[in-house]
Formats: structure tokens, sequence, C-alpha cells
């Protein structure tokens, strides 16, 4: 280059050969390409010149960029090698203009286009000596800004790059992993945990002094290149980039349709398979992973070099430069290419499969309905009550967006390993990791491959490797032996299955941090292993007659118990025929677990107060405390000044103390949701509400549902700020069954309506919030992320119903012991379970004074004082074991026993502590890289297979008559007969 123009040029060099982005001071686009022409006169560029960005505000208009890209010599390549390393690499194959202005990933007025070659790895494609043409203005890279700083050869480096804390590079190292929520209302949740640590327990933080009960980093000096308001969280700092680039595509059929696939494919399988043991979740994370090849196959297809150029303000398409007349199918091609794939795309796509993919709880309570207590249920019902519970929750999250998503101190930890995935997938980066050169997306490929094919011999051809209760083959018929090694109703001592469905019925072991699964692991070996098997030979409260575990309850002959002969034809409760059939006894398991629950809610209480109490005064305040939103207030810039860059740098404590971060002033150039849409969603769904409680038989009067909304009003706040500070999900469930068995008792209907109502509502807001707090993050435009939330919760709870309908049509014996293929109903047994205890028989006769199951009340206060004495024994130590003993989670995790038997729970911890622990320590790099992938092609190869194997073989009747050793050996005994430790001779009752 001519040394008059490197004086006017400051050069930013990436890994792309022929690719130069040069911030002009001064000279003009043309007079550029004219030097750099004649600077590489063997070289023919191709210059293109993006104007001011119209979109953003800022002090002084953005200069010029002019990009010139050359290309060197690529290899040919047939159809099918283009697309194999289109979807492979993280390399475009086209040149493909897109929007004139390159776009601001800016703090503010300084333009600062985000670097995908920043990696110093080259990709895997370059690594095969191809090298692909790139778009020049697709992706915005990022600017030399005049706070950038030179190195001791001359060449600008960003200064965020240098890290004042030690722990910040070692959290952006572990940024990738996550954390899997328990308990039965996150089997089809992706709670995830922003940065786990092994070493580090969820009640301890090392950048935290000790008596600071803070997570933020007090003694963080930011960079000059920082931004002065950056978040004052190290974890947020690691995982969030300040920047936001204004110009990307979002609102684009691409991503309409890809998240409508996601939304129907994902909620559509859940729910078939909700209805199943062993089941599967489809969590969200497999659609973040899956899309992003889709996406780039999406532009790999309909893009082309000729389209004109694009403009986007606020994620639309403005407007676009056409000087030929197009045919009808051309336009159809551009109005589907619009954009590029890109990462707020894809953060879209991620939050509307985040929000549909779980199942609907009000399925649940169709099933119970139809199936249990033989209810007929309408159409228009079913669609009522589903589509109201699931949006309540959406507008008690943005009523409530001040207090939980806005503020700064709210990070929301499980948000974070997805913006730091977004970072991770749109960037050009294949390190090597113990050797292993192969790229995250071949990597999934292959296991899934692999996790398709073999789910054959478990879950078809050789059902035992599934229920290898092997030890019981030796003694089919000793109950002590298949109380304690079976694995249908036993406690699973013996932690061996090759079904990976077995395996991740609690979630995935590979996505919980080994501190955490210890939790969960201790719980069961203490209240499963050692009590549990200790009161049942010792006959406690008659739990010798009864199975030692199952989802079922039972009368006093031993035999599961007939709701229909207690009550009328009303379904109210009959008490003459409860007194002359029989009570209800429950498993010593099932009474356990009830136990664990009651403990795990005052838990909650004294474990986040004893830990994070502090953090929750403080952020409550900081949230409570913010000014009113002045209106007109818009999106400010940051001074390009150096002296007023240091007047207006923000202390981290300002912050905290309830000053914006540079998200919340980022988010301030988008146009924000009023709070009436809010509003008038709530009056909608309340109306919606009103209706199916007074017209259908449900028997919950009006005020009823007024009740079941009040509590979530009451108790939404808090327990979203629980969450968004610890990570930790305060369930209402149980809370919702007691007060409503108490107020309406003898009403099942009545209670299963009331806790969805109240349940529902207060778990879906916390998803949607949750989901709220990742738009912010990636700089989302709040009014298309509203349509995005309500598009993808109205079409999944369409598709759940239909699917839902279609199965009690179609599968024999569905909700039965002798449905086909596992299709048993667990989950909605276990409420129906919990409807007849709270609703039926209410909780006085089951924990009142004099009660069977009185004891079990004393769970509240040890629940209510572990955790304090575990607080007072590891508050002054930092290195303690006592600081990774949550109980929240050791009693909380249980809940899911029944359904989930001991195998589920052993093998599970197994699992986790050979990755997320020796695998970890042993190959730190292989496991950062891959264990997320695997994790994802595990669960997407065995559902696919499941399906395939359902309507390939099982529905169409091919395996009837397929019997032999292997299908039948594992029912030869105690163990799937769930026989009790002691018998009844005919007629004998127990309990009178």
């Amino acid at each position: 280059m001519p040394p008059r123009l490197a004086q006017h040029t400051a050069h930013t060099t990436y890994s792309d050969p022929g690719l130069e982005l040069s911030h002009l001071q001064s000279s003009s686009p043309r007079r550029v390409a004219q030097q750099n022409a004649a600077a590489s006169p063997d070289l023919e560029p191709t210059s293109i010149t993006a104007g001011p960005l119209q979109s953003c505000d800022s002090h002084e208009p953005f200069p010029s960029i002019a990009v010139t890209t050359t290309v060197q010599g690529e290899e040919l390549r047939g159809p099918g090698s283009r697309v194999w390393h289109a979807i492979m690499s993280r390399n475009p194959l086209l040149l493909i203009r897109s929007s004139p202005a390159l776009g601001t990933g800016s703090y503010g007025a300084v333009p600062l286009i985000e670097g995908r070659s920043r990696s110093s790895s080259p990709s895997e494609d370059e690594e095969n000596g191809h090298i692909h043409r790139r778009s020049s203005k697709s992706r915005g890279k990022r600017v030399q800004s005049e706070h950038d700083v030179q190195d001791n050869h001359g060449r600008f480096v960003d200064a965020r790059r240098r890290y004042r804390s030690t722990e910040w590079p070692r959290r952006r190292q572990s940024s990738s992993t996550c954390d899997v929520g328990m308990g039965l209302d996150a089997k089809t949740s992706f709670a995830v945990n922003g940065a786990f640590d092994e070493d580090k327990g969820e009640s301890s933080n090392p950048n935290t002094p000790e008596d600071a009960g803070s997570d933020a980093d007090e003694d963080y000096v930011a960079a000059e290149d920082d931004p002065p308001d950056n978040s004052p969280y190290p974890e947020v700092r690691a995982s969030v980039p300040a920047t936001d680039n204004a110009a990307l595509s979002i609102n684009t059929p691409r991503m309409w349709i890809l998240s409508l696939f996601f939304a129907i494919a994902g909620s559509a399988t859940n729910l078939f398979f909700s209805l199943r043991y062993p089941s599967v979740a489809i969590t969200p994370v497999i659609a973040l992973v899956l899309v992003h090849p889709m996406g780039k196959l999406w532009d790999l297809m309909l893009k082309r070099s000729s389209d004109p150029d694009e403009l986007f303000i606020n994620g639309t398409l403005q407007t676009t430069d056409s000087v030929f007349p197009r045919t009808r199918m051309q336009n159809v091609r551009l109005w589907l290419a619009q954009g590029r794939w890109n990462e707020k795309e894809h953060a879209c796509v991620y939050i509307s499969s985040n929000v549909s993919f779980g199942f609907a709880f009000a399925t649940d309570v169709i099933v119970e309905q139809h199936k249990f207590y033989k209810q007929d249920v309408p159409i228009l019902y079913q669609l009522l009550l589903t589509i109201s519970t699931q949006i309540l929750g959406y507008a008690f999250a943005g009523l409530t967006r001040r207090f939980l998503v806005r503020p700064a101190a709210m990070i929301w930890p499980g948000t974070l390993m997805s913006t730091a995935m977004f970072t991770t997938m749109h960037k050009d980066e294949n390190k090597p990791a113990n050797g292993w050169m192969i790229s995250r997306y071949r990597f999934f490929i292959y296991v899934w491959a692999a996790a398709f094919a073999w789910y054959f011999l478990p879950g078809l051809l050789f059902p035992a490797l599934s229920y290898f209760n092997v030890i019981t083959w030796f003694a089919p018929q000793n109950v002590v032996v298949s109380n304690l090694f079976g694995v249908a109703s036993g406690l699973g001592l013996f932690p061996m299955t090759f079904d990976w469905a077995q395996i991740a019925y609690i979630g995935s072991p590979l996505l919980t941090p080994w501190w955490a699964a210890a939790n969960v692991v201790g719980g069961l070996v203490l209240v499963m292993w050692i009590v549990a098997p200790i009161l049942y030979y010792k006959n406690v409260l008659f739990s010798g007659y009864l199975p030692i575990l199952s989802s079922a309850v039972f009368d006093n002959q031993g035999k599961p118990y007939d709701v229909s002969k207690i009550l009328t034809a009303d379904f109210l409760f009959d008490k003459v025929a409860y007194d002359n059939y029989s009570k209800v006894y429950l498993p010593i398991t099932y009474v356990l677990s009830y136990g664990v629950q009651f403990a795990s809610l005052s838990a909650l209480l004294t474990h986040t107060t004893c830990w994070h109490g502090r953090d929750i005064w403080r952020q409550s305040k900081q949230a409570f405390n913010e000014k009113q939103e002045k209106p007109g207030v818009a999106y400010q810039a940051v001074p390009h000044r150096d002296d007023d860059y240091i007047i207006r740098r923000v202390d981290s404590q300002t912050i905290q103390a309830g000053g914006e971060d540079v998200h919340n002033r980022l988010m301030k150039r988008y146009e924000d949701v009023p709070m009436v849409w809010y509003a008038l969603t709530f009056v909608v769904m309340l109306a919606v509400g009103m209706f199916v409680v007074e017209y259908y038989p449900v028997h919950l009067p009006w005020y009823g549902l007024l009740m079941a909304l009040g509590i979530t009003t009451v108790l939404f706040i808090p327990v979203g700020i629980v969450m968004a500070i610890t990570n930790q999900h305060s369930s209402l469930y149980l809370i919702c069954q007691l007060i409503c068995g108490m107020v309406f008792p003898g009403r099942p209907v009545a209670n299963m309506v009331f806790v969805t109502y109240c349940y529902i509502s207060s778990a879906q807001g916390i998803k949607f919030s949750s989901d709220m707090k990742l738009g912010h993050y990636m700089k989302i435009p709040p009014k298309l992320l509203f349509k995005v939330q309500m598009v993808a919760t109205l079409v999944s709870s369409l598709v759940q119903i239909g699917v839902l309908n279609w199965m009690f049509t179609n599968i024999p014996g569905i909700c039965t012991p002798q449905a086909i293929n596992g299709f048993n109903c667990p989950i909605a047994r276990v409420h129906f379970n919990g409807s007849i205890l709270w609703g039926v028989v209410g909780p006085q006769r089951f924990f009142g004074p004099g009660a069977l199951y009185r004891p079990l009340v004393w769970a509240f206060l040890m629940g209510f004082v572990a955790p304090i004495l575990v607080w007072l024994m590891g508050r002054g130590k930092k290195k303690t074991i006592w600081r990774k003993v949550n109980f929240p989670v050791l009693f909380g995790s249980l809940s899911w026993i029944p359904p989930a038997t001991g195998l589920n729970f052993s093998i599970w911890g197994v699992v986790c502590f050979a990755f997320n622990h020796v695998m970890k320590r042993r190959a730190s790099a292989w496991w950062g890289k891959y264990t997320m992938t695997m994790s994802a092609a595990l669960d997407s190869g065995l559902a696919f297979s499941l399906v395939v194997i359902f309507f390939g073989f099982v529905y169409p009747g091919l395996m009837d008559n397929f019997k032999w050793w292997g299908t039948e050996i594992y029912k030869q005994g105690c163990d799937w007969q769930a026989c009790p430790w002691m018998r009844l001779k005919p007629g004998e009752r127990f309990g009178q």
C-alpha cells in the first residue's frame, strides 16, 4: 500500500487472504479504490462502498467504509462437495451482496464491525486448502475505533481482550457449558447454567469477597476500549459482547420458516414422548445446534452474487435496489433470500424453540380428565385451556419486565450459555482439542448416526438391554433382590443400562456440572438407598404391603386405587363411599418423594437467604427503585473524545445501585413494546379462563381462578428474582395443590385446573422472562421478539392438541399398563395421583392431626434448618466442601421419583461423573469442544430413531409376534411384576 494511503488508513488484518477492511479518515472511496488497484496491479479488486447507517443515532456521521475483496485460486468442486462444505464449514461459498451499510457492531457512536476471522485457528476448509469468496457486505467486521490501542508491532488490538481479572478468561472458556434444571417441571425445559465450574459450587464465587454477597466483580477495572457502562458482572462480560450490529437482518422469511418448523417439530415430538416411558426430551439446544447448518444451507441455495443491495432497519428489510425487471420466480427467490443468516436470526429461532418445546401442562390435565376420570373433553375446551394457560405467563413476564429483564443485576445465568454459543458458532473457529481436529458439526453427524442406529437394539430388537436387570435374572422371584437391584420397580443399586433414553430420562447428564450431580446422587443414596429400605422392611406406614417403588397409589388390599368408587356422577368427593371403600396408601418411595418436596420448598427459602440474601435485597431495591421511564428517552451514543470518555465512564457500583448498563442503553435504539399490549393480553386470556371454568364442568368458581392468578401475581417477582440471580426455579406446584385442596376440598378436576392456571402461569412466565433477557442480550427488537414468542406459543399449542387427540384415537390401550411400546402416560398418572391426594381426599385427611402421613409435615422444618447449618459451617471457608452442598437441588431433584426409578438416577450420576469430572480433568479441551454437541446428537438421534421404530415397525403391527429371550427375560420376575414384601391372603385388608 502506498505510504500516503497508509497515513489515512488504519488496518485490521484478518486471516482470510485477499480480504482487507479499511476505516477511512479522509480519503474518498473512489480514491481508495484507485490506490488499492495501483498497489495490487496483479489482482482485480471488487470495491463496494458502504454509506452512513441511517438507523443508528450518533454524535457524528459514520465514516465511509471501503471493502476491498480479492480472490485467489479456488479449487473447483462438484455440487455435492459444495453443499457438504457449506454445511460443515462456517465460511460462505458465494459472494453475496447484502445491506449497503455494513452495520454497526457498536458501543455507541463508534462503528464496530465484528470480525469473523479474528480467531488465529484456520477453519476446516482453509486447512484443506480451500479459500472461498466471501461476502463483502453481508457481515460486519470490527473496524478500529479511536480507543483501540497499538501493540509493539504497530497493529491495533481490541482493548476488550485485555483482562484485568484472571477469572475472566477462565469463565470465557467454560461459558459453553450448561446445567439442566431438575424436577417435574424441568423435563422438557432447558434450564442452563452459563458458567458452571466443577470446582465452584453454586453457593460460592471465587471473585466475590467473603462478605460482599455479590457476584459482581467489584475489583473490575475497565479497559480503555470498554464501554463506560459495561456490565459489572464478569460472567456477563465474558459471554455477552457489549456491541450491537443494528444492520443485521432478523425479520426474514428464513427466520420465520425455521422458527415455525422447529416449533411444530419440537412441540409435537415432546408431547408424543411425554406419554411414554422411558421417554426422551427434545431440548431447545438441539434446535440451536441443528438450525445453524440449515440457515447456511438456505443462503447457499437461494443467494446469488447478482442479488440487489438490501437495507435492514430494526431487522426488517426496507429497500432493495433493482434496475432490471424480474420474473415471478425471481421475486419469490429474492423474498425468501432476504438478508443473511446471522446470530440474531439464530437467537430468534432458538427463542421460539424454547417457548414451544416443553409440552403444555394443560395437555396432562386433558389426559387425566379423559383417560382417568372418564370425562368428555371437547376440542374447544382443550384449545381454550391450553392457550390461556400458556399465554397468561407471557402477560406476567411482560408486565414485570422492568424488574426482571432490564436491570443489569438480573443477569439470568441460564441465558449466558446461549449467547456464548451464538458467538462461537458464527465465528471461523476449529481449534484442536486434545488432538481431535474434527469439526463440531461433523462430530454431531457421526454421533447422531450412531445413536440412531444403536437404538434399534434396546428399543426394538433387544429391550433387555434397556431394562438391564441382570442380577434379578438369577433369582427372579426373590423380592429383596428385585427391590434392591430391579430397574422397573426397584431401587437400581446396579447402575447398568445400554439405553440412552434410560440414562437421560431426568435430563442429559452431559449438561449437568458434577458438583450439582453429586448433590443429586447424594440425595438418592441418603433418601432412596438408605432410608427407604429401612422404612420399607420395617413396614412403616404399611408400606411393606405395597411395591417399594411405583407411580400408583393403592387401597387397603394392595391393589391400585379405584378413584371412581369415591366420586359422584358429577366428579365430586363422596365421603360415605370413601369410608366404605378404603383410605389411600402410598409406596414408601412415593412418601419420601413428597417429604423431600416439602423439605425443598423450605430449604429453597433459607438456602437462598443465607447464600444470596444480600444480593437479592440489593438487586431487588435496584429494580423497585428504578425511576419511571421518561417518554422520548432514546439511545445515547458514547462520546468519542478522550476527555469526555473519562468523564462519562460509569463506575460498576453505580450500575449495581440502579444505573443502566451498556445492553440497556443499546436496546433503547429499538422501539419498546407498549405496556398496553401485555395488559390487553392478560385481559383477553383472563376472559377466556373465566369462560372455561364457568361454562365447562370443572367445578372451579370464577373467584377460584382469580385466587390462582393472585398467588402467581404475589409470588412471580420474588420467584423471578431468585431465578434471575441463582438459576433456581422455585416451583409453585405443591403450594397451589395445597391451597386449592384446603379451599375447594373434594373437587379433583377443579384442583387440576387451579394448579394449571396458578403453577403454569408462573412457570411459563419465568421461561418467557428468561427468553426476553436473552433477546435483551442479543439486541433483538422487542416488538419483533413479542411476535416471535406469541406466534411460537400459539402454533405449538395447536399442534400439541392435534397430536394428543391423534394419539387418543390411534394408539391402542394408551395410558394403561397394556399400552403398546410403553405409552402408559407416566407423568400424567403422577399428576392424577396428586389430584386424588389433594383434590379428592384433601390435605386434611392426609396431613391433618391424627392422619397417617402427618409426620411428613416435619419435613418442612428439616428443610428449613438444614441449609442454615451448612451455611454456618461453610461461610468462613471458601474452599470447604460445605459450599458445594445445595439442599434445594439435593431434595428437589428427587421429585422425579416416581415416575423415574433408581436406575434413572444412578446411571445418570455415573455418566455425569465420567464426563464432567474425569473427562473434564483429563481432556478438558475435548470436553469443552464436544460435550454439548454430543448431548444434542444423542438426544436427537434417539428421538428420530424412536419415531422411526414406532411408526415404521410397532404401529403397523410388524413386531406383534416378535418374541425371543431378549424380549422376555426382563419380564420374568418380581421386578417387572412389582411384588410387595408382605403378601395378603385373599380378602385380607391392612390398615384397619
